[in-house]
């Protein structure tokens, strides 16, 4: 296998990986939570390096993971008490403890591998040196093993539990009264996100596990409202994402991570324009549409209302009636037009008046604001 593919494998499962807990981090409005957890992490592997004295001990993802736990305590801890809110907390303990860390590094670890620069980039043209050899057999990258157990993990995990973790992400007070328990749930969720981060450390770096873990979900929100489909779609696009960030990484030569960030962010931006129903363009044209079938129900009404009175030529006259409903000459033309297409209004004469279907449309369109009120 070539490492150029081998890369791409590797991508592909840590977007994977990372996208999985990160749609409920999304639909929780947790995203900047994965930001802080990402980096505080850091200092959970340097205690538990200081405790072991290995960089390969399996207790540096367990001090990961308790970190990340930690993090996130703290984070709502502050937050519970009123006095500031979610994102001040965040602002708060992300950078006390990854500041920390840092401190600890540059002054005890300085001769130890712990460079902070790959930790927060990471660079994925590395991870196929670091081989797992079994028996003198060459077996392929670490990584590629690593991140894939870790995937499983997290697939187990939101199969096994996917209908609680449904009923506390939207309603967590249902949760409760239907025997759940949602604080349970949410920091085994936080705990995955943590041991996600930290398995894909060393291949992709901080800023590449954040990329994949919100940038696939917040595509997929925009693109469906269907929770499993959502999960399946956030999938899907941060395999996608990997695959077309390596290859401009290769076009251009230049950083695959930092390639694979910004392919996540170029994607959600189409998304985000011409998804078909929550895209830019279809928002833009649903608002246009909403606006002219206001203007015709307005004008209708002030037809329907005026019919028959005394000051019926003022009213309907095509000559004055932009004055009592106060519209520049060429957007009343248009509303008209279009009413006329639509055989709601003809004209008698000089005056504006409803036909049959018009009437009936009026009237049921003001029955059905009035319903609402």
């Amino acid at each position: 296998m070539s490492a150029g593919l081998e890369i791409q494998l590797i991508a592909i499962i840590v977007a994977i990986a990372c996208s999985l807990p990160g749609v409920f981090l999304v639909l929780r409005r947790m995203s900047m939570m994965s930001d802080a957890i990402t980096h505080t992490i850091l200092l959970g592997i340097v205690v538990a390096f200081f405790i072991t004295e290995s960089l390969t001990s399996p207790l540096l993802i367990l001090g990961a993971a308790l970190m990340g736990v930690f993090t996130v305590f703290l984070t709502e801890t502050l937050n519970g008490t009123g006095l500031v809110s979610e994102d001040s907390a965040i602002g708060v303990v992300f950078p006390l403890l990854f500041s920390i860390a840092i401190i600890i590094i540059s002054k005890y670890a300085g001769a130890v591998h712990l460079d902070t620069d790959s930790v927060l980039l990471g660079e994925l043209a590395y991870a196929p040196f670091n081989r797992l050899t079994l028996f003198g057999k060459d077996m392929g990258p670490k990584a590629l093993y690593s991140m894939s157990v870790i995937l499983l993990l997290n697939l187990v995990f939101i199969v096994a539990f996917f209908k609680e973790l449904k009923i506390a992400t939207f309603d967590p007070a249902l949760a409760t009264i239907l025997g759940f328990t949602p604080a349970l749930l949410h920091y085994s969720l936080m705990t995955l996100v943590s041991i996600t981060a930290v398995g894909a450390f060393e291949s992709v770096g901080s800023i590449l596990v954040i990329a994949f873990m919100i940038g696939p979900p917040i595509t997929a929100y925009l693109m469906t409202d269907d929770l499993k489909r959502m999960v399946m779609l956030s999938a899907l696009v941060g395999s996608i994402n990997g695959v077309l960030g390596y290859q401009m990484a290769a076009y251009f030569d230049v950083s695959i991570a930092g390639s694979m960030a910004v392919m996540t962010g170029l994607v959600f931006f189409l998304v985000f324009v011409f998804a078909p129903d929550k895209g830019l363009v279809s928002i833009i044209r649903r608002r246009s549409s909403q606006k002219i079938e206001f203007a015709q129900k307005s004008l209708l009404f002030h037809i329907l209302n005026h019919e028959g009175d005394p000051n019926e030529a003022l009213e309907l006259g095509i000559n004055t009636i932009c004055q009592h409903v106060n519209w520049e000459m060429d957007f009343l033309n248009k509303m008209l037009s279009s009413l006329k297409k639509e055989e709601k209004i003809f004209m008698d004469g000089d005056i504006i008046r409803l036909t049959a279907q018009g009437k009936d449309y009026a009237i049921k369109s003001y029955e059905e604001i009035i319903s609402e009120f």
